[in-house]
């Protein structure tokens, strides 16, 4: 369950997206890999399983709120949907706050025969998702942020146990504590043996007489948690970062999962980026660059000097080294290349377009008002 891809991302699309956004993403991504479009693709072929899965479960409304609650453990046929306990210990049943079946689903795998896994083996807690939005500068030199997550935590009230405080749980004498129960049956082939899920104690091991009122015996509570981020330097838009730990918690003293913290950069109204460099587009006047002149240029650490020489063309390029973004992984920055471009006067004055025609003549560009000369038609 752990490595199963999450399903937002399947679609390419965030966990806000709209019914119609799900449903837009769903068809561009089923009409391209089609297996009718890529035969014999088998990796086109895995990749329309999992869209059409992912899609199956966010445009159903009770299903995605059950993944946006406790991801793959809540949709899963695999991992059952209903409640193991079958509503038999009391005080156990469905409630306005708690999904139990969601939930119980999470910890220890649903209900349901054949099961031959190890139910009170440590278990690792599902990944979390979520983004976090930043500058183009903060993108740049890296910074903390703070985001706030709807995770799986242990119950502090009962620490975990599920049990209300001052009672312990009762081991399971019908599975030993195990979990599980193994049958054997005789059949023309011989003996077959079978390992199935303990009736008695739904496959847990251990029966809460008495359990907390907080967790309704789970040992485990839904919480919204501010968490910090360390973002760093040279991040780009759209990729993630993985904070270790910081996801649901895990079951039997399994470790927690992860939090995935996808970076959203917002656009800068000067500079833009491709890879490590940073590239800007500056404004010249037609006497700067006739001329040439000394330019304040911006950079992301601040304005500095650059000497531009006479016969500067428009669309010049010109590089500023180590003015660019820092190497994500630390060694060095990259470069700034800035384009100028030659703006043309307008509104001119009488005197000033006077000047300008005589700087035409004397470089053999006579012109007059900016117009074509007309010459009179002669007479017959």
């Amino acid at each position: 369950m752990a490595d199963k891809r999450d399903f937002y991302e399947a679609l390419g699309i965030s966990k806000s997206a709209s019914d119609d956004e799900i449903k837009k993403a769903y068809r561009g991504l089923a009409k391209k890999f089609h297996p009718d479009v890529n035969p014999g693709n088998k990796r086109a072929e895995e990749r329309f399983k999992e869209i059409n899965e992912a899609y199956e479960i966010l445009s159903d409304p009770e299903k995605k709120s059950r993944y946006d609650q406790f991801g793959h453990a809540g949709v899963d046929p695999n991992f059952g949907g209903g409640d193991p306990f079958g509503g038999g210990f009391g005080g156990f049943g469905g409630s306005a706050d708690f999904d139990l079946g969601d939930i119980l689903g999470s910890i220890f795998g649903g209900g349901g025969g054949g099961s031959s896994r190890n139910r009170n083996a440590p278990k690792k807690g599902d990944r979390v998702r979520t983004e976090v939005t930043i500058t183009f500068e903060e993108a740049a030199f890296g910074c903390e942020k703070e985001v706030t997550v709807m995770r799986i935590e242990s119950c502090d009230d009962c620490t975990g146990t599920g049990c209300k405080a001052g009672t312990t749980a009762e081991k399971c004498d019908n599975c030993n504590g195990s979990g599980s129960v193994t049958a054997q049956q005789r059949t023309p082939f011989g003996v077959m043996q079978s390992t199935t899920d303990c009736p008695k104690c739904a496959g847990r091991g251990k029966i809460i007489h008495q359990p907390c009122d907080k967790c309704r015996g789970l040992g485990l509570v839904r919480r919204n948690r501010a968490i910090k981020v360390t973002i760093p330097a040279g991040i780009d838009h759209g990729q993630t970062i993985s904070v270790r730990a910081q996801g649901n918690a895990g079951v039997n003293g399994g470790e927690a999962g992860d939090l995935f913290v996808t970076v959203i950069v917002m656009k800068h109204e000067q500079f833009e980026r491709e890879g490590t460099a940073v590239l800007l587009t500056i404004p010249i006047t037609f006497v700067q660059a006739a001329l040439g002149a000394e330019l304040e240029v911006p950079t992301l650490d601040g304005k500095v000097k650059y000497s531009i020489p006479e016969g500067t063309q428009t669309g010049t390029i010109f590089r500023l080294r180590g003015k660019g973004i820092p190497n994500l992984r630390g060694n060095g920055r990259g470069d700034q290349y800035v384009t100028v471009k030659v703006m043309t006067p307008t509104g001119l004055k009488k005197d000033q377009r006077e000047l300008l025609q005589k700087f035409g003549e004397a470089v053999g560009e006579p012109a007059e008002n900016g117009k074509k000369k007309r010459g009179r038609k002669k007479e017959k």
